[in-house]
């Protein structure tokens, strides 16, 4: 296949990390056919099956990101990379979790990885990421009046950049044969705290940002009774915070660096470069 066939698909690619890896891609000399529900190249919809076989047309490789805050999907990914084999795609890249070989038996993250290794038409690298920094500069963890609001207790975290996981998975697309069969477990280069994040933080606005380590039930509770997740979503959100409360969070790897060549992101050059996105809160 020459270089102008090689096409990827890059499922959430209006997304944190699928706008990164279509772009690099094709910086690399790739073509990059971004999917989403909207605003993107060709329209995916997880729940809409006509959608699928369109977006994989002419593709040898995808990046696979499954349905967002929810918990059943392997079905559909089932059903997805069906498709995929039969469109003639030869390597899937899956964003998955950090631990996601922990993860409640409800969630179907460890079935999608399961999947993927019983499959041999095609090869697979699978990404699991630490926490991602940008959850503090967006609406999942926003900055609201000086503090961030989270279940952590004093447990540490390696956050990572979305940028670093998006170059690791491009590498991995880019050269799948070199990637076949491979676990990444991209982090950052230190294991810190919510609070020293928010000193952080305050460090780079001038101003004061604290950690409200709130109680896990009231967290919870009130992100469901709020609509910012569904209901069955909870036990992702107890998994993932407890994870962390009990020590657990990841520690930092130097995979990043192992398969792009470059170190990870620190958070302080995180919160340096998102400065702006705070700027509001901090005027306040």
């Amino acid at each position: 296949m020459t270089a102008s066939q090689r096409t990827a698909l890059v499922l959430g690619g209006t997304g944190r990390t699928g706008a990164l890896v279509a772009q690099k891609l094709i910086e690399r000399g790739l073509n990059a056919r971004t999917a989403s529900r909207r605003g993107a190249d060709v329209v995916f919809d997880w729940d809409d099956k006509t959608t699928y076989a369109p977006a994989l047309d002419g593709v040898d490789r995808v990046y696979l990101v499954t349905p967002i805050m929810r918990i059943k999907f392997a079905r559909q990914t089932a059903e997805f990379l069906d498709l995929a084999a039969v469109a003639g795609v030869r390597h899937v890249t899956y964003l998955s979790t950090y631990r996601s070989d922990q993860a409640p038996p409800e969630v179907d993250i460890r079935a999608v990885e399961l999947d993927l290794a019983r499959r041999g038409s095609f090869t697979h690298s699978i990404l699991r990421p630490s926490w991602v920094m940008q959850n503090f500069s967006d609406e999942h963890l926003p900055l609201i009046d000086g503090a961030i609001t989270v279940p952590t207790g004093d447990g540490t975290e390696a956050f990572v950049d979305a940028a670093d996981i998006a170059a690791v998975a491009v590498e991995t697309l880019v050269n799948p044969h070199a990637h076949a069969g491979a676990v990444y477990a991209p982090s950052g280069p230190q294991s810190i705290t919510i609070s020293e994040v928010a000193g952080i933080i305050a460090s780079v606005i001038g101003r004061p940002v604290t950690h409200n380590d709130i109680d896990p039930d009231v967290w919870i509770s009130g992100a469901v009774k709020a609509g910012i997740v569904p209901a069955d979503y909870a036990v992702m959100l107890r998994w993932l915070t407890g994870t962390i409360i009990a020590g657990n969070g990841s520690r930092p790897n130097d995979d990043i660096e192992k398969v792009t060549g470059r170190a990870a992101t620190s958070f302080q050059d995180f919160a340096r470069r998102s400065a702006a996105a705070w700027a509001l809160e901090a005027a306040k």
